[in-house]
């Protein structure tokens, strides 16, 4: 359910995933793997839908993904105290919901921010994306869309390869700690696709309403 609704709004899901994990009392140590795993499939999915509509602009993804990929790598392998990890990914849920709370709309777009200004906001959230799990473009989409330099639509693409390319850095940061990979994973990422394949339809042919972002958060 949660790779569905968040497909159609053009993020991997999770956060969702997290919050979850957190309700049943799941181990921080497997929280964060399972979410970033998750995380790939479903925003790679995402991403290849919207990108394949035509709705991806590269000159506004790489400079942010230059300065995010390094960064998530190094915040996926730090491994952080469980109490601090489960504040921290509190912390993110919040900044989460108050984005999907926030009514969207469709600004008109202005020029791309230069590399000097996207380059250390993408290594910032990078990190935060590697450390907790989430991917990032929970945090990115709604500093797109304020600044106004994409659409809505645009946005999703752009935050989806983010989330992709920060979860796939934030796992393999994660492995070289010797993290094992979750029992049941597999299980979790194919009802995580079976939702995606639902969710990214929305999200090519019509993203979420507003409704739907506020019941999200």
């Amino acid at each position: 359910v949660a790779a569905l609704l968040y497909s159609s709004v053009g993020h991997g899901g999770a956060s969702g995933y997290l919050a979850a994990m957190a309700l049943f009392g799941v181990s921080a140590s497997l929280m964060k793997p399972a979410a970033l795993t998750m995380n790939i499939v479903v925003a790679g999915l995402v991403f290849a839908r919207l990108w394949r509509a035509g709705f991806f602009k590269a000159r506004l993804f790489w400079p942010f993904a230059l300065g995010s990929i390094p960064l998530a790598f190094l915040g996926g392998a730090i491994q952080l105290h469980e109490r601090t990890y489960q504040y921290l990914v509190a912390v993110a849920l919040f900044v989460a919901a108050w984005r999907l709370l926030l009514a969207s709309h469709e600004p008109p777009t202005r020029a791309a921010p230069h590399p000097g200004v996207a380059l250390p906001v993408g290594a910032g959230l990078g990190f935060v994306s590697g450390l907790t799990g989430v991917g990032g473009g929970i945090f990115l989409s709604p500093l797109l869309l304020f600044l106004r330099w994409a659409n809505m639509r645009t946005t999703a693409a752009v935050s989806a390869a983010f989330i992709l390319i920060n979860s796939i850095a934030g796992l393999a940061g994660l492995i070289t700690t010797g993290a094992a990979l979750p029992q049941g994973l597999s299980w979790m990422v194919l009802a995580a696709l079976g939702g995606a394949i639902v969710g990214s339809e929305l999200a090519v042919r019509r993203l979420a309403p507003v409704r739907l972002r506020q019941l999200l958060g």
